[in-house]
């Protein structure tokens, strides 16, 4: 299996705006189907069944294979494709956009609302923490006990992740590495050890890596 580096949401989140007396309640959800993602938004629906709107955008695939959009009642090109517009162009994929709104009475016009709909979604992706997939191994590197100290210290002192240290006849660290590192890794681990340690590579994985978040969106109209 080949892994393939995408860039994806963190975690679930649920972040609230006002913006001329509207309120806009913004969830973001990692999906993984168009199953989960039509769940969620039909959840959302039931929860917030006395809004005005209910719109919505999700991306599904690491090349952003399938695309969805929604205006949910406002006007045409209003509130869906700017909620799709700022995930296509943070290049987010896996990840559902729900943006409810309860009308403030004040019109917003169509050029105020198409930034009220993508300053909501901006505001709840950084809540969310945007973060790189990043394609990783986990190795296991064994050596004998009066190695161990040494490797441990440079070890913490590298961008190596130790995940667990083992004991036995033998000390054993299970570590990640991106896989772009696994060269220069397995040439290191050579030279410190002097060809002594015992590397094995265990499996391929993904490692997170959080982005910074851009500047917010303008809401003014």
């Amino acid at each position: 299996m080949t892994l393939t580096a995408y860039v994806t949401v963190g975690k679930a989140a649920l972040i609230e705006t006002e913006i001329k007396r509207s309120r806009f309640i913004c969830a973001v959800h990692p999906v993984e189907s168009e199953t989960d993602a039509e769940q969620l938004i039909q959840n959302v629906r039931k929860e917030h069944w006395k809004a005005n709107h209910n719109c919505f955008a999700y991306i599904i695939g690491k090349k952003q294979e399938i695309q969805k959009a929604s205006d949910d009642g406002e006007p045409s090109g209003t509130a869906g494709v700017p909620i799709l517009d700022v995930l296509k162009r943070r290049g987010i994929c896996n990840v559902l956009v729900v943006v409810t709104r309860y009308f403030g009475g004040i019109k917003l016009g169509a050029g105020g609302l198409i930034r009220a709909y993508a300053h909501a979604t901006s505001a709840g992706l950084n809540a969310a923490e945007v973060v790189k997939q990043v394609p990783s191994y986990q190795w296991i590197v064994t050596v004998d006990y009066h190695l161990s100290g040494t490797l441990e210290n440079k070890l913490r002192e590298s961008a190596y992740i130790i995940k667990n240290i083992r004991y036995s006849d033998k000390v054993s660290f299970d570590l990640y590495t991106n896989q772009d590192d696994g060269p220069a890794f397995l040439n290191w681990v050579t030279d410190l050890t002097n060809g002594q340690a015992e590397t094995d590579k265990s499996h391929e994985l993904y490692l997170q890596e959080k982005l910074p978040n851009p500047g917010e969106l303008s809401n003014n109209d």
